[in-house]
C-alpha cells in the first residue's frame, strides 16, 4: 500500500492550503483516513479523521478552520485548512486504515509565516 501526500508549501498566515492524499496497491478501500502534524521538537499530533461514512471529528485546535473530506471512489482524502496560524507549522501526514493496518505517507511540509 502507499500512501502520497501532497499540497504543502509556504503560506501567510491567514491563509489557506488544501493537503490531497492518495492511497493506492490495495483492493481494498481505506475503513479510515485521518491527517497528523509534526512540528519540529514536537510530537506527532492528530488533526483530522473521516470514515468511509463520511463521519468526521477533529480536536478543538483545528475545529472550525480544517476541513477533511475524502472521495472514495478515488481513495483519497483531503484537508482543506483555512485561517491558518504560525503554529500550525508542521509536515503533515496522512493515514489509511485498511483491514485494521495503518499505512502511512512521507509527510507534506506546511510552513505559515510572513
Amino acid at each position: 500500500v502507499q500512501v502520497v501526500e501532497s499540497g504543502g508549501g509556504l503560506v501567510q498566515p491567514g491563509g489557506s492550503l488544501r493537503l490531497s492524499c492518495a492511497v493506492s496497491g490495495s483492493i481494498f478501500s481505506p475503513k479510515a483516513m485521518g491527517w497528523y502534524r509534526q512540528a519540529p521538537g514536537k510530537q506527532r499530533e492528530w488533526v483530522a479523521s473521516i470514515t468511509n461514512g463520511g463521519i468526521t471529528n477533529y480536536p478543538d485546535s483545528v475545529k472550525g478552520r480544517f476541513t477533511i473530506s475524502r472521495d472514495n471512489a478515488k481513495n483519497t482524502a483531503f484537508l482543506q485548512m483555512n485561517s491558518l496560524k504560525p503554529e500550525d507549522t508542521a509536515v503533515y501526514y496522512c493515514k489509511a486504515d485498511i483491514l485494521n493496518y495503518d499505512s502511512w505517507g512521507q509527510g507534506t511540509q506546511v510552513t505559515v509565516s510572513s
